[in-house]
């Protein structure tokens, strides 16, 4: 088999694996509050408008706009207070001229009132008994308003937040805790969202063994399967671990076969590095149709990356190093989760600014993800690559990030502030 036959940019590479893809997943109807970080899969829109009366911003006093015009603390208006409307009630106070009415942050605007008037701009009339709270004032006592009011100030008006009818939030958005509580102000008590997209995953390797094992002569531990089953979950997915596979064509055919028939997605570590003990190219391609879309993508770490898809499932062949793994399934299995869900703008990551605090050196044509260190320096946050071989997860442990180094440059110099892609 020639070796790379068919590198492509990573960007190209995610295209094409999303053109062969099906459309999202099937759905289901479950309780909003458990929908925090499920994307809806139909658009959810507004029963009823929001707020669905006036309400005050403000402690203070309903008045008639009007009223106020030229009040200031030199010349203050005068009214008289008339009323109180409680907190949950309707407010049935009628204001006439130079009338107020005391109102709570929150609490129904008097249909008779267009503005509030806050209480920090008013006073007691001087002459009248002292009212210490107005808690249990006694009615009608007379205040000064230091300071004009507008017609509609310090007042929600319906309909302000969210209209009758509206579209609040559109199919394949991530739902969000701020979303939750948009959704549940609404009164909307269940949300129908994609199932969680299923990712199976196999080790493969007669040299892996399990975690708990004991790692004899050229053993090592099979840590890929976890790595990818959190990022799995993170995306939204459910991993199925599938185990650890031995390096036989028949193990492995069956194993990938079986597993792929009953999960949305397929995920296979080791196996991807050009040799004659190389079977996943084969096995991908006797799965289905289309099979491999290509051998290699343009990247450091994880050139050899197999991309896939089988009857619009996609399968992806990581290399056996973990961080070679864990970064191209972040590029291209993280990608696939949420496009089966039907996100099509994929969320945003946290990214910060840094300087780098030394060379980087790279090849113009690939893209290279180099993890890195944060700490504080005089001008800001300092970059600090962590440079290791991919066969060496500590690399990434001991990091914040990953720094991008794009696909048409020949390196970073020490100084250049950069991007760094938060874990």
């Amino acid at each position: 088999m020639p070796e790379f036959f068919n590198v492509l940019p990573p960007d190209e590479a995610r295209d094409l694996l999303f053109g062969h893809l099906t459309a999202v997943l099937p759905s289901e109807t479950i309780p909003t509050q458990q929908a925090n970080g499920r994307v809806l899969a139909t658009a959810s829109t507004a029963p009823h408008a929001l707020p669905q009366f006036r309400r005050s911003t403000m402690d203070g006093y309903a008045v008639r706009a009007a009223d106020t015009f030229g009040a200031s603390e030199s010349l203050p208006a005068f009214l008289q207070v008339v009323g109180e409307v409680p907190m949950g009630q309707t407010a049935v106070v009628e204001l006439g001229v130079g009338q107020a009415a005391i109102v709570h942050t929150g609490g129904m605007i008097p249909d008779s009132a267009d503005a509030v008037v806050q209480i920090e701009h008013t006073q007691l009339v001087s002459n009248q008994s002292p009212v210490s709270s107005l808690q249990s004032p006694n009615f009608p006592f007379e205040i000064e308003v230091l300071r004009s009011v507008a017609v509609g100030q310090n007042v929600l008006q319906v309909g302000e937040d969210v209209r009758l009818g509206a579209e609040i939030l559109p199919a394949g958005h991530i739902l969000r805790p701020q979303d939750i509580g948009g959704l549940l102000a609404l009164g909307i008590m269940s949300v129908e969202v994609v199932r969680h997209p299923r990712v199976g995953i196999l080790a493969t390797g007669d040299e892996v063994i399990a975690p708990e094992e004991s790692a004899g002569p050229g053993q090592i531990r099979d840590i890929n399967s976890y790595t990818v089953a959190g990022l799995v979950e993170q995306a939204g997915g459910l991993p199925v671990l599938g185990g650890i596979i031995p390096d036989n064509f028949g193990a492995l055919e069956t194993a990938a076969a079986t597993l792929l028939a009953k999960t949305d997605m397929l995920v296979m570590s080791a196996g991807s590095s050009v040799s004659v003990r190389d079977m996943t190219v084969q096995v991908i391609d006797g799965l289905g149709q289309p099979g491999v879309l290509l051998h290699g993508v343009a990247t450091r770490p994880g050139k050899p990356t197999i991309v896939g898809a089988i009857n619009g499932k996609p399968v992806l062949g990581l290399p056996g190093n973990p961080v070679s793994a864990m970064v191209q399934f972040d590029m291209f299995g993280v990608p696939a989760i949420y496009r089966l869900q039907g996100v099509t703008k994929m969320p945003r990551r946290g990214l910060v600014w840094a300087q780098l605090s030394q060379n980087i050196a790279s090849e113009s044509g690939r893209e290279d993800y180099v993890p890195a260190r944060l700490e504080d320096g005089a001008n800001g946050l300092v970059a600090v690559p962590v440079f290791g071989k991919s066969n060496l997860i500590y690399t990434l442990v001991n990091a914040d990030g990953l720094i991008k180094v794009p696909l048409n440059k020949g390196g970073l110099l020490a100084g250049d502030w950069v991007e760094v892609r938060l874990f």
